[in-house]
């Protein structure tokens, strides 16, 4: 899950994240971003040179650039929580990730100003005054400035932080912990392909990655993925001419020395003495019709895969009539 936080200054941002980060959470805020920018450029982090300086890479970069190059650094098996979203536009960048939710944090700018003098920050101002004038071109002005206004109507809660700080954490646990419970969690069909994904990545052929895992009582017993047979060259090392020649696809298939990634699966079972009777085959791309014939003799009862390989030919019907079932697991249309 990943906890965007935005809200007022002194609104309680600062204490919330670090409280989240006490319980396993792992922080990102997005004016890192704007420090490194004023680091290069020798400047002091003021508030004012803050706002400047933000503002002006979002003119410069886009205005979701900030959350952009935050949410490059979020891995999906971590809980996140990601301060300073000052922008609309970043918002709509970090809704992309999975399991997002935005929260407001609020407080009468009396207070607010109390807390922030109370930091001895040298970035609060001094003046009661001048931290309400900041505060007010902070809320919204030109479409490429901060606009925390906007930012916390397309918030999915937001929390007044108007009493005690125990209470303030009380009330935000509560309401954290029941998005954590609403959370859910990949099917297994899901599951196996995105893990299918991964043993892709080990595909050494330099045309297309594919993959192919086999599941037996929802426990993989083998994977394989495409590339040269054991002791030759690797195809990204020259072992395969026809991939070394970059032939257009569906040509020279004759002279392709890689094995298929359902073709290595079923292979590898064999080699370690694994019976794979009975069991699912998940690849990343619809079989072919060597390894639809490879798949039907092992006696493999499903295929699932993700995508449409291109050159499938006669492979579902084929499938079929062995009375094979076949299904599409498509993770993009899913996703969307």
């Amino acid at each position: 899950m990943v906890i965007g936080l935005t809200g007022t200054n002194g609104a309680g941002k600062t204490t919330l994240a670090d409280h989240l980060q006490q319980r396993g959470f792992s922080f990102l805020s997005l004016s890192d971003e704007i420090r490194r920018e004023l680091r290069r450029e020798n400047k002091a982090e003021t508030r004012e040179n803050l706002i400047e300086a933000g503002n002006r890479l979002r003119r410069e970069h886009g205005l979701a650039v900030l959350a952009e190059r935050t949410a490059a650094r979020v891995l999906e098996d971590r809980n996140y929580v990601i301060d300073s979203i000052r922008h609309p536009r970043e918002i709509e960048a970090l809704r992309r990730l999975p399991h997002f939710h935005l929260l407001h944090l609020d407080a009468p700018i009396e207070r607010r100003y109390e807390r922030a003098r109370e930091r001895q920050d040298a970035r609060v101002p001094a003046s009661f005054e001048q931290f309400a004038e900041l505060e007010a071109r902070e809320m919204g002005g030109s479409p490429d400035a901060q606009n925390l206004g906007a930012c916390a109507r397309l918030a999915d809660a937001t929390l007044i932080n108007d009493g005690s700080r125990e209470a303030f954490l009380a009330r935000a646990d509560e309401l954290i912990a029941n998005w954590l419970r609403q959370q859910g969690r990949p099917g297994w069909d899901e599951y196996f392909m995105r893990i299918a994904r991964i043993v892709a990545l080990r595909s050494n052929c330099i045309k297309r990655k594919v993959a192919a895992i086999i599941v037996k009582d929802r426990r993989i017993i083998s994977t394989g993925y495409n590339g040269t047979p054991r002791g030759v060259a690797n195809c990204n090392e020259g072992g395969c001419p026809r991939c070394a020649g970059l032939s257009i696809s569906g040509q020279n298939l004759d002279a392709c020395l890689c094995s298929h990634g359902e073709e290595n699966a079923i292979v590898q079972a064999a080699y370690h003495g694994i019976s794979i009777k009975d069991a699912t085959l998940y690849s990343t791309f619809s079989p072919c019709l060597q390894c639809t014939k490879m798949i039907i003799n092992a006696g493999i009862r499903e295929v699932v895969y993700n995508s449409h390989y291109p050159l499938h030919g006669a492979a579902p019907g084929l499938l079929e009539n062995a009375g094979v079932k076949l299904r599409q697991v498509d993770l993009e249309q899913e996703a969307g």
